[in-house]
């Protein structure tokens, strides 16, 4: 069961839902890089996109999606689907990625 499918809809078209395992999550707090604000700040000034900040929300949402899926794996599913993604600032400088969806088994086609 190397192939878990991710999908954020409620229903995957031509396959049928045989097991439903219920909520799977993973999650992961990232603190701020000091020298990434000094960036983020000049680029306040001047405009433009935070690279630093889309990178590293980028691998945070990868981070909780591979733990997510690695606890679907560990009870059985193959598939976990009406995924959603969720932030919180936890603490000045540190936020929370969380991913969440449903565990099921899918039948083959």
């Amino acid at each position: 069961m190397s192939n878990m499918l991710i999908s954020n809809i409620e229903i995957i078209p031509g396959r049928k839902v045989s097991q439903h395992f219920g909520l799977v999550m993973g999650s992961t707090v990232r603190a701020k890089h000091a020298g990434k604000d000094i960036m983020a700040g000049l680029k306040n000034i001047f405009g433009g996109e935070l690279g630093g900040y889309t990178e590293l929300l980028s691998e945070a949402r990868q981070e909780a999606t591979d733990r997510m899926t690695e606890q679907a794996k560990a009870i059985g599913a193959n598939a976990v689907i009406n995924v959603r993604y969720s932030t919180s600032s936890i603490t000045a400088g540190a936020s929370e990625i969380l991913a969440y969806g449903t565990a099921v088994f899918l039948e083959e086609k």
